[in-house]
């Protein structure tokens, strides 16, 4: 039983309850930095942390019956086909992980990629108030067929990195359905949509032999009581103060992932 690694998986847990953002990059990062352990082995051990302590937040959102299963629906169309084709080309191509620097430069990529979108958003809602995008609670065939293509290029990059499943995932939404949920809404659809997303790629890594079941196991035990606690106090909170978290979260998150990592992947 590792105590450092059971605070982690807590304090984790708890971001990824309240936010839906943190399971996979910042698992991955601190695996690789604090406990040294190999690529491989630090991104498969965070698809399935996330996908195990996501799946234990949504027993919380399910009974508020606050997952939009519509937008989940067309999220997994485009991201679960990503996520299998891309284990298998990983599969088929041994020799992708081996290339350590190539891996950093697509876990910064898409750190950068998660950051940079954040600036789109005032584009997004003039988009919206021009009818491309629906204001109101249905959706839109361009929504339809844009949140496809997100959820493909999400599987892709959250299967070969770890990096997205939650911060992109919560950007596409809010960008994509400005005005469709609430906040609560958005972290619990964020989250299912990201639970088999995580379970596919982390079963693939498994199957590759790139998952670490001690380290994982001591995360759980942190991370399982933190994300009861973290989906709690997002349903609680007032949705301006939620809304406040998610945005303050999504920034930090980004910029600090991307300083931390983009130096050293050149």
């Amino acid at each position: 039983m590792n105590w450092m690694l059971i605070i982690i998986g807590f304090f984790t847990g708890y971001l990824v309850g309240l936010t839906g953002v943190g399971g996979g990059a910042l698992i991955s990062l601190l695996l690789l930095t604090l406990v040294g352990m190999p690529l491989n082995a630090a991104v498969g051990t965070a698809l399935l942390f996330a996908a195990i302590t996501k799946g234990t937040a949504m027993q919380v959102y399910r009974g508020y019956a606050l997952v939009d299963w519509t937008v989940v629906g067309i999220l997994w169309m485009g991201s679960l086909s990503a996520s299998i084709a891309t284990i298998t080309w990983v599969h088929t191509m041994a020799k992708i992980g081996e290339d350590v620097s190539f891996y950093k430069q697509l876990i910064a990529s898409g750190i950068l990629v998660a950051v940079m979108s954040m600036f789109l958003q005032p584009t997004i809602e003039t988009l919206s108030k021009k009818k491309f995008l629906n204001n109101g609670p249905g959706i839109t065939g361009l929504q339809i067929l844009l949140t496809i293509l997100a959820g493909a290029a999400l599987g892709i990059l959250v299967t070969l990195t770890s990096v997205g499943i939650g911060a992109l995932g919560l950007i596409i939404l809010i960008q994509l359905f400005p005005h469709r949920m609430s906040p609560p809404s958005l972290v619990a659809t964020n989250i299912v949509h990201a639970i088999p997303l995580a379970l596919f790629g982390g079963v693939g890594h498994t199957f590759l032999g790139n998952v670490d079941l001690t380290a994982l196991g001591s995360l759980l035990i942190g991370s399982i009581p933190g994300a009861i606690f973290g989906a709690l106090t997002a349903v609680l909170l007032p949705h301006a103060s939620l809304r406040s978290t998610l945005s303050a979260t999504l920034w930090i998150f980004g910029l600090q992932l991307w300083w931390s990592v983009l130096p050293s992947s050149w």
